[in-house]
């Protein structure tokens, strides 16, 4: 009997799984970004540099701080997950025409 041999492919992963793989990461070094950068940068301060006419308190600016490092972070890790899937899912061979 001949034929191809059996391939192991990876079983596909929970749809929690996936999520928690790329937002616990990314929140874990969002939460280290924010507070190395803000204990260097004042949100006030930076608030008056890129817009004055906004109305942004501290707590504000630290939140909205940690949002925009938490997507970032979590833009890099998404992207690690999609270039580390299995490539058995995706590299099929192409159907014969006979």
């Amino acid at each position: 009997m001949t034929g191809a041999p059996p391939v192991f492919d990876h079983p596909p992963r929970p749809l929690a799984q996936k999520l928690g793989a790329i937002l616990w990461p990314s929140f874990f070094a969002a939460g280290v970004a924010t507070m190395v950068f803000f204990a260097h940068v004042d949100p006030l301060a930076l608030r008056d540099m890129t817009f004055p006419g906004l109305a942004l308190t501290r707590g504000l600016g630290y939140t909205a701080g940690f949002f925009a490092f938490w997507a970032a972070t979590a833009a890099s890790s998404l992207f690690t997950w999609w270039l580390l899937r299995p490539a058995s899912r995706f590299n099929r061979a192409l159907p014969r025409d006979d």
